[in-house]
C-alpha cells in the first residue's frame, strides 16, 4: 500500500510541476532555517554534557536586596562566605567546587613569558566536574598554596614537548609549582581556563582583606554542588533559606537570596549576570526558535492553501476512490504520504541552503560564535525526522479536508465542495501570510532605526577621533613619552575604563545630608586630561590638576544627578562645590559639577548617577585622540611603539566610536537576524501568492475570454482579477499595524532608555514595500492573463 501511495504522489508531483515547485521552494526555505535552528539547539544542549555526574551538578545563584532596592534577577555569583558554609556545614551533599573570578596574568619561566586566563579554584572542582587531569594527583592537585596546574596546551605553549609538572613558574611577582595538566576543556564547556591555581593561594594574599569573606561580596565567586542521587532539591532549599536569614543579620539593610540552577539550564538558560563564561541565554533561543516556528508555519500554510485551492481537480480523483471502496484512512494516507515526500525533496534543497547559511549564522555575533553546528549522524537522523514532521503537519489539514468529501456529491456536482462557497480557508491564510510577512519588515525596519539611533546618539561627550588603548599592566608612562612624539596624536588621558559600552563599575555612596542614606553610584577613575579630551562640560567648579605625587584621595567630580539623588546644596551646582560627600569610606570634598551624560549603554536606564575619581592605581586604558590622513600608516606606528614596551602581548587598540558600535552587536544581529527571516517569510509568502494567482486565472481562463468578447477591456479585466487579492492584502495591512504598534509602543519601548520615538512613516514603508511586491507578483500574471486571445480559449467550445 505505502508503495502504491509513493507511486502515487511521484505521478501527481509530476503532473502539476509548477505547484509541486512553488511548494517544494517554500518548504526548502523554510526547512533551512529549522535546520539551522535544530543544529543550534543540538549544540546548546550538549553543552556541559560531558560531565559524568551534570544532572547531579547544581549551581548556587544569588539575588541582592539593599534596603528596598531589589534586584530584577539572579546573578550566576554568589559570596565565597556562602560558598564555604554550604561545603562546610550543610549535610546531604557530595561535595562544593568553588571558582573565584579572574586569575589572569602573564606567566613566565626562564626568558619565556605567556599570557594566560582562569580562575581561582579549590580541590572539589576535578570531584564534582569530569575535567580530565592528565597528570597530577585529582584529589590535591589544587589543594595547597601556589599550586597551579596548566591546561594542555598552555603547557606546550610555555614548555613545549617538556614535562611541565613540578616545574616553578612566575605569575605577579609570586612563584607556582605546577601541580597539575588538565586536558584541554571541551568546546561544550560553559566554564573555560587557561590555568586553575588553588583558592587557599587567594586565602594567603587576601588574609588581611576583611571584604574577601563578607556576605554580600557576591560578585566574584562561583559555587557548584554536587548533589547525591535522588536528592530532596525541596530540603537544599530550605537549608539555603536558612543559612540567608542567619548571615542576613551581620550586613545591615541587606537580604541576599540564594537559589539552585541546574548545570543544564546554564547556556540556554535564564539570563544571568556575572555569568563564568559566554552564555546564549533563554531569551535568543526563545526569539530565534519562534522566528523559526513562524517561517515553517507560513510554507506549511502554502501547501495548504495550494493543496486546497487545487480541491477541483482532486476532488473528483477522491470521489473516485472512495466510489471503488477506499476509506477515510486511505485517502488521509495518501495526502500525508504525498506531502512528506515533497518535504524529503524540500529536504535536499534545504540541506544544500543549510551549507550555505551555516557559516554566516555562525558569525553574527560573538556569543553565537560559541556554535559548531557540524553535521553527525544523530544530527542527520534529526533533520530527516523534522522533514517528515513538516511533511505531516502540512499535509495533515488537506488529508482531512478531502477524506471528508462525500463521494456522491462531488461526482455529481463539484460545486458542493464546502471549500469552494463564502469566506473559504485559503484567502485566510493568505491573509495571515501577509500579516506576518507585513509584521517581520516592519519590525526589522523599526529595530533597525534603533541600531542608528543608539550609535549615533549624544552620549554628552565627544568620542570623534580617539582611540582607546588596552594597556595590559604596562606602565602608561613609557607609553605616553612614546605617543607624544607622533604628529598625529592630539592629546593623550588615562582611565580605569571606557565608558558607554556597558562597562559598569560601582561604589557606595552616603549622604552627606543624611547619614543613613547610602546608595551605589557608578564611577570612573581618571588623570587630569580627561575631561577635557573628550569635552566634558563642566558647569560649576574645577577640574582636578595633577597631584600625583598625592597618595590619599581627598577629590571627586559629581554629575547633576547625583546632586539630584542626594539633594545635595538644593541640586545646585555652584554652592554644591566644597561640600564632602563619603564614598567607599573616605570623605571627598566636590570640586566639579559635570553635565550628565550616559555612563552605560544608551539603551540601559542604569548608570544616571556618576561620579569622576582621580586615578590613584594604574590606569587600564589610554584615550589617544589622532587627527590622521593616513590611518593605516599610525596604526603601524602605534603598533611597532607598542611592540617595543611590550613584545608578549598584542597591540589591542579600537577607536571609540568602533567601541560603541561593537556594545550593540547583539541588536545588530538581532536585526540582520530579523531580515533575514523577514525576507525569507515574504518570499515564501510571494510564492505562494503566485501560485494562487495562477490558478485562479487559469480557472477563469473561459469566463475572462467571454468578457472580452462583450467587450471588457484591458484594464477592467486587470482590476475583476485583482480585486479579490488586494482586498486580502489591504486586511492583512489592516490587521499587522496595530500589532505592530502595540508591541513596541506599549511592550518592548517602556522598557528601553532613550529610543527613537515610532514614526507612522516607519510602519506604512513596510506595508508599502509588501504591498508592492504583491501588486507586481498580482499584476504580470492577471495582465498576461487578460491580454490572451479569447479565440484560443473559446475556439473548442
Amino acid at each position: 500500500m505505502l508503495v502504491s501511495y509513493i507511486k502515487t504522489s511521484g505521478r501527481n508531483i509530476v503532473r502539476n510541476k509548477l505547484f509541486s515547485s512553488i511548494n517544494i521552494v517554500g518548504l526548502s526555505i523554510s526547512m533551512s532555517v529549522g535546520l539551522i535552528m535544530i543544529s543550534m539547539l543540538w549544540d546548546l544542549f550538549s553543552y556541559d554534557r560531558f560531565h559524568e555526574n551534570h544532572d547531579r551538578i547544581y549551581r548556587i545563584i544569588s539575588k541582592y536586596q539593599f534596603l528596598d532596592h531589589k534586584d530584577n534577577s539572579f546573578m550566576a555569583t554568589t559570596s565565597l562566605k556562602a560558598a564555604k558554609a554550604i561545603k562546610e556545614e550543610f549535610s546531604g551533599i557530595e561535595d562544593v567546587a568553588i571558582f573565584g573570578w579572574a586569575f589572569n596574568g602573564d606567566v613566565s619561566y626562564n626568558d619565556k613569558t605567556i599570557p594566560l586566563s582562569g580562575f581561582w579554584a579549590n580541590e572539589a572542582v576535578f570531584k564534582v566536574f569530569s575535567f580530565e587531569l592528565l597528570q597530577g594527583n585529582p584529589a590535591t592537585a589544587l589543594k595547597q598554596p601556589f599550586a597551579i596546574v596548566l591546561t594542555e596546551k598552555s603547557a606546550k605553549k610555555m614548555f613545549g614537548d617538556v614535562d611541565a609538572l613540578g616545574k616553578t613558574i612566575n605569575l605577579k611577582d609570586k612563584q607556582y609549582t605546577i601541580t597539575g595538566i588538565v586536558k584541554d576543556v571541551p568546546t561544550f564547556s560553559h566554564i573555560k581556563f587557561d590555568m586553575l591555581t588553588s583558592l587557599s593561594t587567594r586565602e594567603v594574599l587576601e588574609k588581611n582583606n576583611k571584604h574577601e569573606m563578607a556576605w554580600n561580596n557576591i560578585w566574584s565567586t562561583w559555587a557548584y554542588v554536587l548533589m547525591p542521587p535522588r536528592a530532596d532539591l525541596n530540603t537544599f532549599q530550605q537549608e539555603l533559606n536558612k543559612l540567608s536569614e542567619r548571615e542576613d543579620k551581620t550586613i545591615k539593610h541587606t537580604h541576599i537570596q540564594l537559589a539552585l540552577q541546574p548545570l543544564t539550564n546554564i547556556m540556554a538558560g535564564e539570563n544571568l549576570n556575572n555569568q563564568i563564561g559566554t552564555t546564549i541565554g533563554s531569551t535568543v533561543v526563545w526569539i530565534l526558535g519562534s522566528l523559526s516556528f513562524i517561517v515553517i508555519l507560513s510554507a506549511c500554510f502554502n501547501y495548504t492553501n495550494l493543496s486546497i485551492a487545487r480541491s477541483l481537480r482532486r476532488s473528483r480523483e477522491v470521489g473516485i476512490r472512495k466510489s471503488i471502496g477506499a476509506l477515510k484512512s486511505h485517502v488521509v494516507s495518501q495526502f500525508i504520504v504525498e506531502s512528506v515526500f515533497i518535504s524529503l525533496l524540500a529536504l535536499l534543497v534545504a540541506f544544500g541552503l543549510f551549507l550555505v547559511i551555516r557559516p554566516h549564522f555562525i558569525s553574527l555575533e560573538s556569543s553565537l560564535q560559541m556554535l559548531k553546528l557540524q553535521l553527525t549522524p544523530a544530527l542527520v537522523l534529526l533533520f530527516i525526522l523534522f522533514a517528515i514532521m513538516v511533511g505531516v503537519l502540512a499535509g495533515l489539514f488537506p488529508a482531512l479536508f478531502f477524506s471528508r468529501i462525500n463521494a456522491v456529491q462531488v461526482l455529481k456536482n463539484l460545486g458542493s465542495v464546502p471549500v469552494l462557497k463564502g469566506l473559504t480557508l485559503r484567502k485566510v491564510l493568505i491573509v495571515f501570510q501577509y500579516s506576518l510577512s507585513i509584521i517581520a519588515i516592519t519590525a526589522t525596519l523599526i529595530i533597525y532605526k534603533q541600531y542608528k539611533h543608539f550609535i549615533s546618539f549624544d552620549l554628552g561627550f565627544s568620542t570623534a577621533n580617539i582611540l582607546n588603548i588596552s594597556l595590559k599592566d604596562n606602565k602608561a608612562e613609557l607609553l605616553i613619552k612614546e605617543l607624544s612624539e607622533l604628529p598625529e596624536v592630539k592629546g593623550i588621558s588615562q582611565s580605569l575604563l571606557v565608558t558607554s559600552v556597558g562597562n559598569y563599575w560601582g561604589v557606595h555612596m552616603k549622604n552627606p545630608n543624611n547619614p543613613t542614606d547610602s546608595a551605589g553610584v557608578y564611577y570612573n577613575s581618571v588623570d587630569e586630561n580627561y575631561l577635557p579630551l573628550h569635552n566634558h562640560e563642566l558647569i560649576a567648579g574645577n577640574n582636578f590638576t595633577a597631584n600625583t605625587q598625592d597618595s590619599i584621595e581627598t577629590e571627586v567630580i559629581v554629575n547633576q544627578h547625583v546632586l539630584k539623588r542626594f539633594n545635595i546644596a538644593e541640586q545646585n551646582p555652584a554652592k554644591a562645590i566644597g561640600e564632602v560627600v563619603k564614598v567607599d569610606g573616605k570623605d571627598l570634598r566636590i570640586i566639579g559639577v559635570i553635565k550628565n551624560f550616559e555612563y552605560g549603554k544608551v539603551n540601559n536606564n542604569s548608570g544616571k548617577e556618576v561620579i569622576i575619581r582621580y586615578l590613584k592605581e594604574k590606569p587600564r586604558h589610554l584615550n589617544v585622540k589622532i587627527l590622521s590622513a593616513d590611518w593605516p600608516a599610525t596604526y603601524a606606528e602605534l603598533e611597532a611603539i607598542w611592540k617595543k614596551i611590550d613584545p608578549v602581548h598584542p597591540f589591542e587598540a579600537k577607536f571609540y566610536d568602533d567601541q560603541i558600535e561593537e556594545a550593540f552587536n547583539g541588536l545588530k544581529a538581532a536585526m540582520k537576524l530579523g531580515g533575514f527571516l523577514a525576507v525569507l517569510v515574504i518570499c515564501i509568502a510571494s510564492v505562494g501568492l503566485l501560485g494562487m494567482v495562477i490558478f485562479t486565472t487559469e480557472t477563469r481562463l473561459k469566463e475572462i475570454s467571454i468578457r472580452k468578447v462583450m467587450g471588457a477591456s484591458e484594464r477592467g479585466l486587470l482590476y475583476l482579477l485583482s480585486k479579490s487579492f488586494l482586498t486580502l492584502l489591504l486586511i492583512a495591512a489592516s490587521i499587522a499595524l496595530p500589532l505592530i504598534y502595540f508591541f513596541f509602543q506599549q511592550v518592548l519601548f517602556p522598557e528601553i532608555a532613550n529610543h527613537a520615538p515610532l514614526n507612522l512613516s516607519e510602519l506604512f514603508v513596510g506595508v508599502i514595500a509588501v504591498l508592492l511586491l504583491a501588486l507586481v507578483i498580482i499584476g504580470t500574471q492577471t495582465f498576461k492573463v487578460a491580454r490572451t486571445n479569447p479565440a484560443e480559449i473559446l475556439k473548442s467550445e
